[in-house]
């Protein structure tokens, strides 16, 4: 018997788990008991992963609330999880399930227009380590723009902030850009000692970082080029662009400007200060987040 609602939101910083406790039927008002962290659960990342973070953020959603892990049997789950859209992978993910009870699996960005706006028609742009643009209409139907994942898309992400700041990097170490702070910040970060620009070790050393760089490290450099935007023209460049970028989700999602757009993610607020007044007079705030909406998931999963 089901004792226990959980919506999961997973992507490729990591993953949170909202715990609720559905004390009568299905389609009554769930209780909120409790949340938890773990590391990243984005497929791209591998399902065995994926799993082991998701579980991690049940236990830890589970200790939170105070209460003894529930049995699997005992709890219905949804997932909002970035790579859905990759069928092999959510075909392999739902099939490798450890025992929950029930399962609803959509991609996050999925999940996050129904939190945002507490399932009613809305918009949303979500920025985390990747980016994604969804949208409910008034029929129901869900339709997506961006999200086609890194590095070939995912504008306006931290992995894309962290590749174009580590573009800046290489283009000033060879001497294509002048030497800037931004620069040897973004190097300090790969893992060079400070002032190791002339160090010889220093383009093995960024070498080996580029070689096992995953798009969780790339968007680790996010930060680094939101601290040095406002004393480097380059580093404010890179986020200038990517509010750019944030504009022309915008507009593919909601070209007549009717509905409401809320921006999530981690970067949605630092992000802020970088997008074109036009686009922030549409923002409303969101209403609940991802978690939320794999929430809604599940209990929709469960009424049907």
């Amino acid at each position: 018997m089901i004792a226990f609602l959980i919506g999961v939101d997973g992507g490729g910083s990591g993953t949170r788990a909202c715990l609720a406790h559905l004390p009568h039927q299905a389609s009554g008002v769930p209780v909120h008991l409790g949340a938890g962290m773990a590391g990243p659960s984005g497929l791209s990342l591998g399902i065995t992963n994926a799993w082991t973070a998701v579980e991690q953020a049940i236990a830890a959603a589970f200790a939170s609330a105070g209460l003894p892990l529930a049995p699997r049997a005992a709890i219905a789950l949804g997932l909002g999880l970035a790579g859905v859209h990759n069928r092999q992978w959510a075909a392999q993910f739902t099939a490798a399930n450890p025992g929950y009870a029930s399962l609803a699996l959509a991609s996050d960005g999925h999940t996050t227009v129904l939190g945002a706006h507490d399932g009613a028609a809305g918009a949303i742009i979500a920025l985390g380590t990747g980016s994604v643009g969804e949208v409910r209409l008034a029929d129901g139907r869900h339709l997506e723009v961006g999200g086609w994942g890194f590095p070939s898309g995912d504008e306006a992400g931290g992995a894309w902030i962290g590749l174009h700041a580590i573009n800046h990097m290489q283009q000033s170490f060879d001497g294509r850009r002048p030497a800037d702070a931004f620069a040897d910040a973004v190097a300090q970060a790969c893992g060079v000692a400070p002032g190791g620009r002339r160090d010889p070790a220093a383009r093995e050393i960024l070498q080996q970082w580029l070689a096992g760089a995953s798009q969780t490290r790339y968007a680790q450099l996010a930060p680094v080029v939101l601290q040095l935007a406002a004393s480097n023209d380059a580093a404010r460049a890179i986020l200038l662009a990517a509010g750019t970028q944030v504009a022309r989700l915008a507009h593919a999602l909601d070209a007549d400007g009717m509905l409401p757009i809320a921006l999530c993610g981690g970067l949605a607020a630092p992000l802020r200060p970088y997008l074109p007044p036009a686009l922030l007079a549409r923002v409303v705030p969101a209403r609940g987040d991802s978690a939320d909406g794999a929430l809604r998931l599940i209990r929709q999963h469960l009424n049907q």
